[in-house]
């Protein structure tokens, strides 16, 4: 008999801590996802100038070059469903992508619409992840 209440006293024991560090792990992960997600949706504002959106450029591209995210045949970076940032910007009717602006040159954009105002139109996130996905932003001046 004494070895059974051992016996369940220690399965007890080991099931507790299992359960335990599978709560830890959890939060861990929902801190870290937080910590991520959170210089990308500091920007999710309606008051924003063009040199707030070439910042949320910048750090996308350096993101997803850290995750060596691969581009497509045409340089765009791929939705990799975990790490990957894709960031829109519409001015006027027409809506280019991070990459086409890179490649226009970020000087370029400030020059002409670093004193614009933005707006942060949505923010979207990995079903997998949780991360941020994928950002568009609307100038409000065009």
């Amino acid at each position: 008999m004494k070895k059974i209440i051992a016996v369940l006293f220690v399965v007890i024991v080991v099931a507790i801590i299992v359960i335990t560090v599978n709560i830890r792990t959890d939060q861990k992960k929902k801190l870290e996802i937080q910590a991520f997600n959170e210089p990308y949706e500091y920007y999710d504002s309606d008051n924003l100038n063009g040199l707030d959106v070439i910042t949320v450029i910048n750090k996308a591209i350096n993101n997803n070059e850290k995750n060596n995210i691969v581009k497509d045949e045409k340089g765009k970076y791929v939705d990799d469903g975990e790490n990957s940032i894709r960031v829109f910007v519409t001015i006027g009717e027409e809506t280019y992508n991070m990459e086409k602006i890179s490649e226009l040159g970020i000087e370029s954009f400030i020059t002409y619409f670093g004193t614009d105002s933005f707006k942060c139109e949505e923010i979207k996130y990995h079903e997998d992840s949780g991360k941020v996905s994928e950002i568009t932003f609307k100038s409000n001046d065009k």
